[in-house]
C-alpha cells in the first residue's frame, strides 16, 4: 500500500492560476502568505501527511476508538499524532492572530486541510470540528467566553464539538428537546441527549468544548425557539486552568461502515443534576448562529471529499502502473503490460484525475471569494464575493463529495478483485468516503438550500452572474486557435446552455409548485456541480495554453490540457441529461401513488 503524496505541482498550479494567491495576497490581513510561503506551508503539510498520518489511517480503520465505561480511547498513535499536529502549529494555521492564530488566507488553510484529509480523513475531523467552534465563538461569543476558549481552541490544546443531533430529529432540529433551565447565576443547567457527535468524547485534548443546542423554559416552539449554549466537558476555573468535571458523559461509540477511528459519540447531559452551559449570544438565536458552524463545516466536508478523492486516484495509478495483466491492445506482441496500458483502466483513472481536479479548483475559487468576503476594503465587493460563496457552499459540499463516491468506488474498480479486499486500502477509502454525502447535511439538504436559498430567492441573479463568467471562458477558449480548446468550448457551450434552461425552470417553478420543483434537486445541484466544474477545467486548459505559448511546455501543462477535454467529453456531457432530469423529472416521481412504491 502506497502512503499518499501531496499533488503539490497541481496545487501550486491553482494557486498561480485558478485562484491566483497574488490577488487575495494584495486583501487586508492577507499579505503574510505569498507564493513562495503557501509553497513552503505545502510543502511541509505534506511531510506531516506522508510521514505521521498516512501511516496512521490504516491503524485507525483497524483498531477504531474504544469506549469503556465512558472512558474514550483514540487509536494507537493517535495522542502522539496530535501533540505533533498542535505543537507544529498546524491547528492554528488559519486562526485569528488575536487569539494565537497565523492568519493564513482560506485559500491557503484549505488546500492543507485537503492534505490532512487525503492522508488521514477520520484524524483530520477532530481539528475541523474545533475550527467550526471557533469561528461560532468569534462571532457571537461574548467578549469573556472568546477570552477564555479561543486561545485554547485555536491551538488545538482543546478541541471543540456541536451538539445537534438527537434521536428524535435527525436532521429536524425543529424537533430538539434538550433543555437549558436559567440557575439564577448567569448559568443555565443543560439536559438531554445528543447523538452522532463526532469527537464528542477522547482523549486527544485535556478539554472539549461542546456548543449545545438546547430550549429555554420559556422559548416558542420550532427552530425559532432554539438557543445555544458552550457546555465545556471540564469546567473552566477563572485562571483559565481545567476543574471539575460537567455532566457531560459519553454513553457510547456508534459502529459505523467507515472513518472508524474517529470516535462517533452519544452523549448525554444532566444525569447528575444538569451540565453546567452559558449562552452564546441571545435566546432564541441558535439556529443562526449553529449555521456559523454548519457552513464552515459543509465547505470543510467538501474538502474530505476532494482528499479522498485524491488518496483513491493515487493508490488507483499506483497499482495500475505496478500490476501486469493482459496483452495491450493493436500490439502484436502478446507479453503481458502494465494495465495501465488498457484504455477501459485508463478511461477510469481519468474519469477520477478529472473529477479530483475540477473540484480541487472549484473549492479553490470558492476559498478566494471566503478571503475576499472577509477582507475586501469595498463593501459592494465583500457583499457580491459572499453571495458566490453562500452560492457555492452547497456545490463544494454536495457535488464534491457525491463525485467522491464515484472516485473512489472507481479505485476498487481498477483494483479488481483486490480492491475488494481490505489489504490494498482501496476499499478503506470506499468506506470512509461514504459518510461525506450525509453529515453536515444530506445532498438532499444542500440541494434544496442550492435551489431554494440560493437561486429562487435571489431571483437567479448570483448564478446568472456566474453563467455569464461561464460564457465568458468560452468565447476565450473559441479564440485560443487550439483545437482541444475549441472542442471544450463547444460543449460547455452546450453545458451552460443546459443550466440555463434548469436554471429558467426552477424561477418559474418554485414559487409556484415547490414540490414539482423539488423533485429536481437533487439533479440540479449536481448538474451546476458539473458544469461549474467544467468551467474551471476550461480556465486551467486556458492557463496551461498560455504557459505553453511562453514556452514551459513540459508535460504538465500538456496533460492539463488532456485531461480537460477529457472532463469535457466523459463528464461535462452529463450536463443535458441532468437538466433534463432536473426540469422533467417530476412527471413520472409524483404520479406514483405512495401504496406503488
Amino acid at each position: 500500500m502506497q502512503e499518499y503524496a501531496t499533488p503539490l505541482r497541481d496545487m501550486l498550479f491553482v494557486l498561480r492560476e485558478v485562484a491566483p494567491l497574488d490577488e487575495v495576497n494584495q486583501l487586508p490581513g492577507c499579505a503574510d502568505v505569498n507564493l513562495e510561503m503557501a509553497e513552503a506551508i505545502l510543502t511541509e503539510a505534506g511531510k506531516f501527511a506522508t510521514e505521521v498520518l498516512s501511516p496512521l489511517n490504516v491503524v485507525g480503520d483497524q483498531k477504531g476508538a474504544k469506549c469503556v465505561d465512558g472512558v474514550v480511547t483514540t487509536a494507537p498513535g493517535w495522542r502522539d499524532a496530535y501533540s505533533q499536529f498542535v505543537s507544529g502549529g498546524w491547528n492554528g494555521l488559519g486562526g485569528d492572530a488575536e487569539h494565537g492564530g497565523q492568519g493564513a488566507p482560506r485559500l491557503v488553510s484549505a488546500l492543507v486541510e485537503e492534505i490532512w484529509n487525503g492522508a488521514n480523513m477520520a484524524f483530520t475531523l477532530c481539528p475541523m470540528l474545533t475550527h467550526g467552534a471557533i469561528e461560532a465563538l468569534e462571532l457571537c461569543g461574548s467578549p469573556a467566553q472568546k477570552k477564555t476558549y479561543l486561545p485554547k481552541l485555536v491551538s488545538g490544546e482543546w478541541a471543540g464539538t456541536m451538539l445537534l443531533t438527537e434521536p428524535q430529529a435527525g436532521s429536524d432540529l425543529a424537533a430538539v428537546r434538550s433543555r437549558a433551565t436559567p440557575r439564577g447565576d448567569g448559568t443555565y443547567g443543560v439536559e438531554g441527549q445528543k447523538i452522532f457527535i463526532t469527537y464528542g468524547e477522547h482523549d486527544l485534548t485535556e478539554n472539549i468544548i461542546h456548543l449545545v443546542l438546547a430550549r429555554t423554559p420559556d422559548a416558542p416552539p420550532g427552530v425559532k425557539g432554539i438557543s445555544l449554549f458552550v457546555v465545556p466537558k471540564f469546567l473552566v476555573q477563572a485562571d483559565g486552568s481545567v476543574g471539575a468535571r460537567n455532566d457531560i458523559r459519553c454513553v457510547s461509540l456508534e459502529h459505523k461502515l467507515g472513518i472508524h477511528a474517529s470516535p462517533t459519540a452519544v452523549l448525554a447531559m444532566g444525569d447528575q443534576g444538569g451540565a453546567v452551559g452559558w449562552l452564546v449570544g441571545e435566546e432564541n438565536r441558535g439556529i443562526e448562529y449553529m449555521f456559523i458552524m454548519m457552513n464552515a463545516a459543509r465547505y470543510a466536508v467538501g474538502l474530505q471529499g476532494i482528499g479522498l478523492s485524491e488518496r483513491a486516484y493515487q493508490q488507483a495509478l499506483w497499482y495500475a502502473r505496478e500490476r501486469v495483466q493482459g496483452s495491450e491492445l493493436g500490439s502484436k506482441n502478446r507479453q503481458g503490460v502494465p494495465i495501465l496500458r488498457h484504455p477501459d483502466v485508463r478511461r477510469m483513472l481519468l474519469l477520477m484525475k478529472s473529477q479530483t481536479e475540477a473540484t480541487r479548483a472549484l473549492a479553490s475559487v470558492t476559498a478566494a471569494a471566503i478571503d475576499t468576503a472577509r477582507c475586501h476594503p469595498d463593501a459592494a465587493q465583500r457583499a457580491a464575493s459572499q453571495a458566490f460563496v453562500e452560492l457555492m457552499i452547497p456545490i463544494v459540499k454536495g457535488w464534491s463529495t457525491e463525485a467522491s463516491q464515484e472516485i473512489t468506488s472507481l479505485g476498487v474498480q481498477v483494483h479488481g478483485g483486490m480492491g475488494f479486499v481490505e489489504e490494498t486500502g482501496a476499499a478503506q477509502l470506499f468506506r470512509d468516503a461514504r459518510i461525506t454525502t450525509i453529515y453536515e447535511g444530506t445532498t438532499g439538504i444542500q440541494a434544496a438550500d442550492l435551489m431554494g436559498r440560493k437561486v429562487a430567492r435571489d431571483g437567479g441573479a448570483t448564478i446568472r452572474r456566474v453563467m455569464a463568467e461561464m460564457s465568458g471562458v468560452v468565447a476565450e477558449l473559441e479564440k485560443a486557435g487550439s483545437a482541444d480548446l475549441s472542442s471544450i468550448a463547444a460543449t460547455l457551450r452546450e453545458a451552460v446552455a443546459a443550466l440555463e434552461a434548469a436554471v429558467q425552470f426552477v424561477l418559474t417553478t418554485f414559487g409556484t409548485d415547490v414540490r414539482r420543483a423539488a423533485v429536481g434537486a437533487g439533479p440540479f445541484l449536481m448538474l451546476f456541480g458539473t458544469v461549474a466544474g467544467g468551467w474551471q477545467m476550461a480556465r486551467s486548459a486556458l492557463a496551461a495554453q498560455r504557459q505553453i505559448a511562453l514556452g514551459h511546455g513540459d508535460g504538465f501543462y500538456r496533460a492539463k490540457i488532456a485531461t480537460a477535454r477529457f472532463y469535457a467529453d466523459h463528464v461535462l456531457t452529463r450536463a443535458s441529461s441532468l437538466s433534463r432530469a432536473t426540469v422533467s423529472g417530476a412527471e413520472g416521481a409524483l404520479a406514483i401513488e405512495d401504496d406503488h412504491f
